[in-house]
């Protein structure tokens, strides 16, 4: 099983307080097994643009993944286009990036799976 399967099935928890945030440097290093991803917003947020031939296929990964935001209580801030998602990962209640903004990552990019990210 690959790091990014190993990742997808797990599943997030409820996390408050900095001491749950993951420093800027932990952060890249753990984007290692994320293609596509990058931090943003000088660290305190991850994101990714997911690339669909059409609307059809942009809102039908739109609609699962907020299936999966749903069960696992760790929504994203999402920009929907034609061809396109734009998926961003934070945890507000620890103030930047926590295990749950990479655990998330990983089911996103398992559900995209065809999808250039």
């Amino acid at each position: 099983m690959s790091r990014i399967e190993e990742l997808a099935q797990r599943h997030c928890r409820p996390l408050r307080g900095a001491e749950h945030r993951i420093a800027p440097a932990d952060a890249a290093a753990r984007l290692a097994d994320l293609p596509g991803w990058s931090l943003i917003e000088d660290g305190a947020a991850i994101g990714c643009t997911f690339r669909f031939p059409d609307y059809y296929r942009t809102m039908a990964f739109v609609n699962a993944l907020a299936f999966i935001a749903h069960r696992e209580d760790h929504h994203p801030d999402l920009g929907v286009h034609y061809d396109r998602c734009v998926v961003r990962y934070s945890t507000h209640d620890v103030g930047g990036l926590s295990d749950n903004d990479f655990l998330c990552a990983a089911k996103a990019t398992l559900l995209a799976g065809d999808a250039d990210a």
